[in-house]
């Protein structure tokens, strides 16, 4: 038991150093390229991995999902993931068991590879590459850039929207009613590689008539954060005239959410700008690390009127 607390502690405390650990899997063969990639997903996500337990079918079920299963007294719905990304596994051997967006289900795969403890800028995202929407980023597991493996890294907020609708907000449900006053001409900085989470985000940003700037990365928009800083500077004008707030994902390629928001709270200039993590890694140790790294807030996605609520919160406090 005290190496598996060593375990989680360790991978606690690569919160904020831009770095995380990638679980590694094979979903079998691709149907249409005749090759096996290795796909990969961020380990804070699964909560465990073991030998596929027994499913029970459910009639009714919606396409990829074989049925639910009994995981320590909690019945999660089982995701046959090859079938959703176009791969033919030689059997289902492993059951990845998820949190996401305060659900959690399981995930059947080939066989699973490893765990790759990485830093973000060794994912570059897949963007405009990946076919689908499937694909978030690419991971290169090895040091040498020539010869590196790849890990497709997936997008399972939009594999989750594809499978299980009916579980998973679509980002325009708000049911009250939120106020909201920013300086005129300031917007809201938001980070986030998901397509589908930045369409949400959007969503729920217009509904409280805010403007707002979208980027991919945490380098995005640690970039774009200071050339706003600059343009306030010249134009003579508080910085919180142009940057009313700064919302960022945990994970994303080139810098994570966590150091993003560490390096605006280290900044003489950026320390004013609040910022609050949104995420699908829900939890009171993230909430923890987020306090950690000087975030003004955490909210786990994806529910509307809580990150509304978190948004009015920031930017006014009182």
């Amino acid at each position: 038991m005290s190496q598996v607390l060593r375990e989680v502690d360790e991978r606690a405390q690569l919160a904020g150093t831009n770095k995380f650990e990638l679980l590694v899997f094979r979903l079998g063969k691709d149907q249409q390229l005749n090759s096996r990639e290795l796909f990969g997903i961020n380990v804070f996500k699964v909560r465990e991995a073991l030998v596929m337990p027994k499913i029970t079918p459910m009639p009714g079920a919606p396409k990829h999902v074989m049925g639910v299963a009994n995981i320590r007294g909690q019945i999660i719905p089982v995701i046959d993931l090859p079938t959703v990304v176009g791969c033919r596994a030689d059997g289902l051997n492993i059951l990845l068991v998820t949190e996401y967006e305060r659900s959690v289900q399981g995930f059947a795969v080939e066989e699973v590879e490893e765990i790759v403890r990485l830093e973000w800028s060794r994912v570059l995202s897949a963007e405009g590459a990946a076919v689908g929407g499937l694909i978030t980023s690419l991971a290169r597991l090895d040091e040498d850039e020539e010869t590196a493996r790849l890990a497709l890294v997936l997008d399972v907020e939009h594999i989750l929207r594809q499978v299980l609708p009916s579980r998973f907000k679509t980002g325009d449900e708000m049911v009250q009613q939120h106020i909201v006053n920013i300086p005129q001409g300031a917007v809201i900085l938001y980070a986030d590689d998901s397509g589908v989470a930045r369409n949400q985000i959007e969503k729920t940003l217009r509904s409280l008539g805010l403007p707002f700037i979208g980027t991919k990365t945490g380098k995005e928009a640690w970039d774009r954060l200071q050339q706003l800083a600059h343009d306030a500077k010249a134009a003579g004008i508080p910085l919180r005239d142009k940057v009313a707030m700064v919302l960022t994902d945990l994970e994303m390629p080139e810098m994570d959410g966590f150091t993003l928001a560490r390096r605006i709270k280290e900044h003489e200039t950026l320390r004013e700008i609040p910022v609050v993590i949104h995420s699908s890694l829900s939890g009171t140790a993230n909430e923890s690390h987020a306090h950690s790294v000087g975030a003004d807030g955490y909210v786990a996605k994806f529910v509307p009127d809580d990150l509304a609520r978190a948004v009015a919160k920031a930017i006014q406090p009182n």
